[in-house]
């Protein structure tokens, strides 16, 4: 572990070249989301503990080599990155530990946080994903892919392999059933729990008035 200039040296690289990374990106992985999840994740630092520094590394790095924005290069652009600014082999390690426990794998999938850090990085993200701006997200990500808003034929699958939930294509709506639901009950944290139940409330009614509207009711 460098000293603390030269964890605020790592920090302020890892954001710039992340802002530049993430400028021109639609499906609502753009810079604006991992910040606020770097930001959620230091808020949840300060209530629940970790090492402050390998968890906003993480956060702002949670994203760089996820499958979703993957070019299908193999390989990790996270760890060339570090390598660059000259992290330690075991930050580094640690890091990227943390980056592979954060991503929902499938409503079937076991995805547990083991670390404190990565608890707080997984929970960070996932708020991130539910509420007014999960809801955001979700549409923007659906408008990226070019799948449906809703087909009411089309029913929610709870996948129970990573692979089954990679190749899903379905309806945006069917989003919220087959993950953003079931987010709440994954949170790891207190201080994310308390912060989820509220978020969860308002997509339960954002659903709500979508069906509503749906089914052309007044």
């Amino acid at each position: 572990m460098g000293s603390k200039i030269q964890q605020k040296q790592h920090i302020s690289a890892t954001e710039n070249f992340i802002k530049q990374h993430f400028a021109s990106d639609s499906s609502g992985h753009d810079w604006w989301h991992i910040h606020r999840v770097r930001n959620m994740a230091m808020h949840l630092s300060v209530q629940e503990g970790g090492d402050s520094f390998l968890i906003e590394m993480a956060a702002l790095l949670h994203d760089l080599d996820d499958w979703k924005l993957s070019d299908g290069e193999d390989t990790s652009k996270t760890k060339i990155w570090l390598n660059k600014i000259g992290l330690s082999k075991n930050d580094t390690e640690k890091i990227e530990e943390i980056i592979e426990q954060v991503s929902f794998k499938g409503a079937g999938v076991v995805t547990k946080a083991v670390s404190i850090e990565a608890q707080i990085v997984q929970d960070a993200d996932r708020l991130d994903a539910i509420g007014a701006i999960g809801i955001a997200r979700t549409f923007a990500y659906g408008g990226n892919k070019g799948r449906l808003l809703y087909h009411p034929e089309v029913e929610p699958e709870m996948h129970n392999s990573f692979e089954e939930y990679k190749k899903t294509t379905a309806p945006t709506i069917n989003h919220f059933y087959e993950k953003l639901l079931l987010l709440k009950d994954r949170m790891n944290t207190k201080t994310a729990l308390k912060i989820a139940e509220e978020r969860h409330r308002f997509m339960e009614d954002f659903l709500a008035q979508f069906f509503f509207e749906w089914d052309c009711k007044k």
